[in-house]
């Protein structure tokens, strides 16, 4: 298969724990065990505080259907260093001004005050969150507040190597890794850009620092790396690798079309046909997955079903954009300025009625992936994800 030599150069890569990295810096071995990598001698500590402490969830992220919002997506900038063909316009889009950007500072207050409500994890998406200078810094300014159970990253790997270790320290607990191809020239193709051998670079250094698992996010699209699905659960044997596949998402200027789109179904059926023994894993509370292993695999696969078998009942996203505005749903165009009202000397308990009135409007699912094509929304990259 065409991805054989990715394939290859990845389980190289993994074979000793003990190789030097390509900047010529010590690599770490594998944690026995898998356990969360960040701060673990702190962990029990942390856990135990955090179930004595746990407070009754709050109204103003519960909507009008019982969903209780834990789980807060922060985009932390709108650029980024590869083109994606899914994600953006190949004209590119216009970017917000840095003044009407949120700061740093901002950021922080109103994780600080989502924390406080109720949200026990944070992810940090951009465009790339890894170009943003001060990254580390913010992951650090958010493992230290008291509630938040998890910090996570997704980021498409070409400055996973050299950061990761100081997020490690810092107290990132969980990465996704976007990789639709293990092809490198398909790989310049879908990205617009090169940068293969630096995304895999990242998964090992990843795995190499004990994350596990380390979750790959795989966007199929039919015509372009639907030939590649058994490979990529193939590096799931022995690398602790969670292959995601994404069901391919309607969004401003990707030129979407349902022929293009790969089902969960039909994934699912071209990998039972090589692995029948597939087995199905339980499902976690309020997740976007399902889950499968074959027996005697380290990793597992996913399946991101957003179009075909939505989740949106179990939904327990919220997204803040970059720009500050808060989307109670990835499908819906509607949005309130937080970034505004914070700067107009908002208090706290205002934010909150604003907050929990765009929530309380959450819709019980989205409008349907027909619908959704024919919607005016922001492009991928101006989400977030």
């Amino acid at each position: 298969m065409a991805a054989r030599p990715a394939f290859r150069m990845l389980r190289w890569l993994l074979r000793s724990g003990t190789r030097g990295c390509t900047s010529g810096a010590p690599v770490t071995q594998l944690h026995p065990g898998g356990g969360p990598p960040p701060a673990r001698e702190e962990l029990p500590t942390r856990l135990q505080y955090l179930r004595e402490h746990a407070a009754p969830f709050s109204a103003f992220l519960t909507d009008s259907f019982g969903r209780r919002h834990s789980y807060l997506r922060i985009s932390l900038t709108e650029k980024c260093n590869l083109r994606c063909q899914y994600c953006m316009p190949e004209e590119g889009v216009p970017l917000t001004p840095r003044a009407d950007l949120l700061t740093t500072e901002e950021i922080l207050t109103l994780s600080r005050l989502f924390v406080r409500e109720g949200v026990d994890k944070i992810r940090l998406t951009g465009g790339e969150p890894l170009i943003r200078p001060d990254v580390v810094d913010i992951v650090a300014q958010l493992h230290q507040l008291k509630g938040l159970r998890t910090i996570g990253i997704t980021t498409n790997g070409i400055n996973l190597a050299r950061l990761l270790p100081q997020l490690q320290k810092a107290g990132l607990g969980a990465i996704n890794i976007s990789l639709d191809t293990l092809v490198p020239a398909k790989f310049e193709f879908i990205v617009r850009r090169k940068g293969f051998h630096k995304v895999m670079e990242g998964i090992h250094k990843a795995i190499e620092l004990g994350y596990n698992p380390v979750k790959v996010n795989c966007v199929v699209m039919r015509g372009l790396n639907e030939d590649e699905l058994l490979d990529f659960v193939a590096l799931t044997k022995s690398l602790p690798l969670d292959v995601r596949f994404i069901e391919y998402m309607p969004f401003d200027g990707n030129k979407w079309n349902f022929k293009k789109m790969v089902s969960y179904k039909e994934m699912l059926d071209t990998i039972q046909q090589r692995w029948p023994e597939l087995e199905t894993l339980p499902e976690k509370e309020s997740s976007t997955a399902k889950a499968f292993k074959i027996p005697g695999f380290q990793g597992q696969v996913s399946f991101i079903t957003s179009m075909s078998e939505n989740f949106c009942g179990t939904c327990n996203r919220l997204r803040i954009t970059a720009d500050g505005n808060l989307k109670v749903c990835l499908f819906g165009n509607s949005e309130v300025s937080l970034r505004d009202h914070l700067r107009a000397g908002a208090s706290e308990e205002e934010l909150l009625s604003i907050v929990g009135a765009a929530v309380g409007r959450k819709k019980r699912q989205h409008a349907g992936m027909f619908n959704i094509a024919q919607m005016k929304n922001r492009p991928m990259i101006l989400i977030g994800g």
